[in-house]
């Protein structure tokens, strides 16, 4: 029986920002490559005209995901009043943006500034927490006013000290308490923090709305040493029916490159990988015997 998902590819495989100029040839080479979704990552709001990528959208019969970008001054946890704001402004822009282009959640680590990796005491840490519990209940009362859910992305320890693994994510979700707080996976993160990703995806069950694949070195789906048929039964046991998007970085884009610790092409070139990439998945959707 084929998993029945969508599948998808984000922008930053290809540039950085991301722009409204770029979206007629991308998406048409997207859909072209036999992509059912775009996985638009929004680093700028004022580089979004959501018209002209709606109607781009639709020419090429493509469904969107809107995913944030959680810089330095983003940060929901911050003791500076302005970064809280800056970040809470931020994420509304992208809510909006969303809701313009049809995508039913905004997707990522909203809860803190990615980066934000220290050990400090467990006093503070936990005022932190409770800073990105009251703002992310107030984005998902943000949301719910435009019909959407948000749906919070763990981080490997190497980007976040805040929200690590699923259980992290489930506390988080749990005291928040509010209907439209959700969670994103991300195959490259779960493959360092989870010891049993497909626990981990049985765990989030129907919270889970959204899907990031990649292999373990964030390379082309296939070429690793992923568990992918671990990730397949555990997709098929929660009747998961959401997209499932290949999120990598490219290369070519240095400050990208260096905020993900890129350091090498990781394809022959990015159409390659995505090419690649959907052919794995694609294969992977109906096969049941995909190694690893």
């Amino acid at each position: 029986m084929a998993l029945d998902v969508k599948l998808g590819v984000s922008t930053w495989v290809w540039t950085s920002p991301f722009n409204t100029e770029e979206a007629p040839a991308l998406f048409k080479k997207i859909a072209d490559l036999g992509y059912d979704a775009v996985e638009i990552a929004v680093e700028d709001p004022q580089l979004i005209d959501t018209d002209k990528i709606r109607a781009e959208l639709e020419k090429n019969g493509l469904s969107v995901i809107v995913c944030g970008a959680f810089g330095t001054s983003r940060d929901l946890t911050s003791d500076d009043p302005e970064l809280q704001r800056n970040s809470l402004i931020y994420i509304e822009e992208c809510l909006k943006i969303a809701k313009e282009l049809g995508s039913e959640f905004f997707a990522g680590p909203m809860y803190s500034a990615v980066g934000k990796a220290r050990m400090i005491p467990k006093e503070e840490r936990e005022v932190e927490w409770s800073r990105a519990v009251e703002n992310l209940r107030t984005v998902c009362e943000i949301a719910s006013s435009m019909g959407l859910e948000i749906a919070l992305e763990p981080l490997n320890r190497f980007e976040s000290d805040l929200v690590n693994n699923v259980d992290d994510v489930l506390q988080m979700i749990e005291d928040i308490n509010h209907p439209a707080a959700k969670i994103c996976l991300d195959m490259f993160h779960m493959n360092i923090e989870e010891r049993d990703p497909g626990l981990a995806i049985r765990k989030a069950g129907d919270k889970l709305l959204h899907v990031q694949v990649s292999e373990n070195y964030r390379g082309t789906p296939g070429s690793g040493n992923a568990s992918w048929n671990e990730y397949r039964k555990a997709l098929e046991a929660i009747d998961y029916k959401g997209v499932v998007s290949i999120e990598s970085f490219t290369p070519e884009n240095k400050e990208l490159a260096g905020a993900v610790c890129i350091w090498r092409k990781l394809a022959e070139d990015q159409d390659t990988f995505a090419r690649d990439g959907y052919t794995f998945l694609k294969n992977w959707t109906t096969e049941n015997n995909i190694e690893n």
